[in-house]
């Protein structure tokens, strides 16, 4: 006969244990995000990184680090919330045109989303899991299709914190294969958008900065009206 072990129960010291470590475990994470965020302000990392000129210069010197540079400060800008990832992806433009800056920006941004979402799901999933139980999967955040849906709508908007979004769905029940696709997929179009920008920016061509700023204005106002025309939609119906 095949004995299995059981699973420790709420309450249970195993239980308490395993619980106590995730929360300790989520602090330290936070606290370990503070110290990085203070000793780039301090050392003045933070403002090399916010000003995109001397960001493209930077990475244009140092060859085929660059583009790793980019991706890595994409990836950090992501998991580290303070830190803004705008003047990185335009920076990338700047450097490396809209087609590169655009590949460059959207590796780093996934990278970062993923592990964002690793986090998420590592330290906070099983907790909320231990308070929920299975109403976690039941309704509308038990929906595998709606939960890839909102996190696909939240990359088309540029004003939804792209770093929360990545840690909130790391606490859903969401599968990883659906975030990724639905990360991937939305992140292109601001990403094109804002590589363009930098590369505009750079070429100091003030017809097409604008033109780019229109664009990336016009992505984020696309999904609101689409919302609004479909609740007038299902009014009149």
């Amino acid at each position: 006969m095949k004995l299995q072990s059981p699973s420790a129960a709420p309450g249970s010291p195993d239980s308490r244990i395993s619980l106590r470590t995730h929360i300790i475990t989520g602090i330290a994470i936070v606290l370990l995000f503070i110290i990085i965020y203070i000793i780039m302000k301090q050392t003045g990392l933070l403002a090399f990184i916010m000003d995109g000129d001397r960001l493209s210069s930077y990475v244009e010197r140092i060859g085929n680090y660059g583009p790793m540079m980019i991706i890595g400060l994409m990836a950090g800008a992501i998991v580290v919330n303070p830190i803004p990832s705008a003047p990185i992806a335009l920076a990338a433009g700047m450097a490396y045109g809209q087609t590169w800056g655009t590949i460059y920006v959207v590796a780093g941004a996934l990278a970062g989303a993923l592990i964002a979402f690793s986090i998420g799901r590592l330290v906070g999933h099983d907790i909320l899991h231990r308070w929920f139980g299975d109403r976690l999967k039941v309704g509308l955040f038990g929906s595998q299709n709606m939960l890839t849906g909102i996190v696909f709508v939240s990359r088309l908007i540029p004003f939804i914190s792209f770093d929360i979004v990545s840690y909130a769905a790391g606490l859903t029940v969401i599968k990883v294969w659906r975030f990724t696709l639905a990360t991937f997929a939305g992140i292109i179009p601001a990403s094109f958008l804002l590589a363009r920008f930098g590369s505009e920016m750079g070429g100091g061509n003030a017809k097409r900065i604008a033109t780019s700023v229109l664009a990336l204005g016009l992505l984020t106002m696309t999904p609101i009206l689409v919302k609004i025309v479909y609740d007038k939609f299902r009014k009149n119906k």
